[in-house]
């Protein structure tokens, strides 16, 4: 498909719309997707055939000081991943402490539990059977 023959006329009347703050068919982003939209080209055509106009149009963006959307937004998801991360770390390296004590706690009811196994396996000398109350008396 060939380029429309007035597509980079479109291109910088859509950045100059765009850079003056009077978008008519984007959100009024800096962004290529806005200044396409607001064109009417497709994105690649910024990104593939007027790789030029695009430098152009962050240059500009770039001149007047302004963030582009697609940064402020990239910057503010760095700040929350960088804050998961803390986060994460924090609860990894409390669950690394926690591990030793139980450990031992788990070595210590493993004891424990083989120890009462062994008493149960032993009869008691001093335990004496209780008779059954509802079995009839040996003697009548």
């Amino acid at each position: 498909m060939t380029p429309a023959i007035d597509e980079r006329e479109r291109i910088r009347a859509a950045m100059n719309r765009i850079l003056d703050g009077i978008p008519q068919s984007s959100n009024g982003a800096l962004t290529i997707v806005a200044l396409a939209q607001e064109a009417g080209v497709p994105r690649n055509a910024l990104t593939q055939r007027h790789l030029d106009l695009k430098n152009d149009f962050y240059e500009r963006v770039k001149e007047r000081g302004a963030t582009p959307d697609t940064e402020v937004r990239l910057r503010k998801t760095i700040v929350k991943l960088k804050e998961t991360i803390a986060n994460k770390n924090e609860e990894l390296d409390q669950l690394r402490a926690d591990v030793p004590a139980l450990v031992r706690t788990v070595n210590q009811l493993t004891l424990e539990n083989q120890q009462l196994r062994e008493a149960l396996a032993q009869p008691a000398s001093n335990v004496l059977a209780f008779r059954n109350r509802h079995s009839p008396h040996p003697n009548g």
